[in-house]
Order: C-alpha cells, then sequence, then structure tokens
C-alpha cells in the first residue's frame, strides 16, 4: 500500500477549517501533518477572525498538529499577500508536503486563485467541502458534535448581537434568507472550540466588542458599513 500523501490545511481558527480538517482525516490517502494560519504582524492575530495569538496557539495544540503562521502586515496590497503565501507553499513542499488543504465551498473564482498559486510551486489543492449544500454542511458539523461561537460579523448582513452566539438550530432558523448557513460570502466568522479534531474542549471567555469602519465608494454615494468582532481571551 503507498504512504498517504503529507498535507497541510489552511486554519482559520472557525468552523469550515474545523469540517475541513476532519474530513481531511477520514480519507486513508491523506495526512494532515500541519495547520497554517494567517495572522496580522501589527496586531498579531487572525486575519479576518481577530482571534489572538495565543488563543490560536491553545485551539491549535488540542489538535496534536503543527502550526506554522503566516505573517502579513495589516491591510496588505495583493502582492505583498502573494509573496509571502509563495513563501509558505515553497516551505511546505520543502517538508515533504504534496498537498494543501483548504475550507472553500462555493467560491469559484477563489478556489481558481489558490489552484493558479499552488501550481506555480508544484502543490496540488484538496477541497473537502466542494459544493456541498452549506444548511446541510452546518447541520452535519452540529451532528458531529462541534461547537462555534460567532467572533465576527459583517454590518451588511447581521447585528452586533449576533456576537458571541453558538451556532446551534436555533441560530440557524433565526438567519435571514439572504445571509449563507456557513456565512461563505463573509457575512460571519466563528470561534471553533469543542468537536471531534479536539483531545480536549478549548476553554475560553468573551472580552470587548470592537467596531471596524470601511468606506465603500460607488460612483453614486460613499457608503459605510464595517466589522463587528469579539475577542476572545
Amino acid at each position: 500500500m503507498d504512504h498517504p500523501q503529507k498535507a497541510a490545511l489552511f486554519w482559520s481558527g472557525g468552523k469550515d477549517s474545523a469540517l475541513a480538517l476532519y474530513l481531511a482525516r477520514q480519507n486513508p490517502e491523506i495526512e494532515v501533518t500541519t495547520l497554517v494560519c494567517t495572522l496580522n504582524e501589527s496586531y498579531r492575530r487572525i486575519s479576518l477572525h481577530g482571534i489572538r495569538e495565543e488563543v490560536l496557539d491553545r485551539q491549535v495544540a488540542q489538535t496534536g498538529l503543527a502550526l506554522m503562521k503566516m505573517w502579513v502586515p495589516d491591510s496588505p496590497d495583493n502582492s505583498v499577500y502573494e509573496t509571502e503565501l509563495l513563501k509558505i507553499y515553497a516551505d511546505l513542499k520543502k517538508q515533504g508536503i504534496s498537498l494543501v488543504v483548504y475550507g472553500d465551498i462555493f467560491l469559484e473564482d477563489l478556489r481558481i486563485y489558490r489552484e493558479k498559486l499552488l501550481d506555480e510551486v508544484g502543490l496540488k489543492g484538496y477541497f473537502p467541502l466542494w459544493k456541498q449544500e452549506t444548511g446541510q454542511l452546518i447541520r452535519e458539523f452540529l451532528a458531529l458534535g462541534f461547537k462555534t461561537v460567532i467572533c465576527c460579523i459583517s454590518t451588511d448582513t447581521l447585528t452586533e448581537s449576533c456576537l458571541g452566539r453558538l451556532i446551534d438550530n436555533r441560530f440557524l432558523e433565526e438567519l435571514p434568507p439572504s445571509v449563507d448557513p456557513c456565512g461563505e460570502n463573509g457575512e460571519f466568522h466563528t470561534f471553533c472550540f469543542a468537536g471531534p479534531i479536539f483531545k480536549e474542549e478549548v476553554r475560553f471567555h468573551t472580552g470587548e466588542k470592537h467596531y471596524s469602519a470601511l468606506q465603500l465608494k460607488t460612483l453614486k454615494e460613499v457608503k459605510e458599513t464595517g466589522f463587528w468582532y469579539l475577542d476572545i481571551l
């Protein structure tokens, strides 16, 4: 029997990457050895999700996997991001990793973009959640015993009151029809703290809420939108 391919998984700390890790571990042809996480070098927090580095470290320790951190500046332009990403890919390849796992579900342009960059260094992508129906996917996540809390929301789609809520059946029933059940369009982000990928539940408590505003310019107007973040401690 051939040895399984060594794989790294891009980790956000949230539900999609957690479920992707679970499903990848069910595949006997893959051995996930490393998690890769992108962090903001100014704030030392996970990009997009806003989770503190020390909380990330405790979370990943419960998976038993190695962690590689990709540091990017605050609001990096695309060329800076790609330069750092290609360095990470090259390092993974040197470690004998041939496969990179992502938790993307249906964003076609994003998958094409990832596969183009992976191809530049001779790596392959693996997308275990790809094209699955998101309502069914989140219910599978809950049925497996995962627990996850809302740590970031977009004000375009949800309100500050959603911060700190557990994703459960009641939360899913209350979601507006325009919001994807997995938040695949960036409506919300989560911190996953329990489930079959962890040796023990990740203990935490919640801190302050923080609002980050964005100005979106169109031909007709300047619209303010933004994100609410909940500090996980």
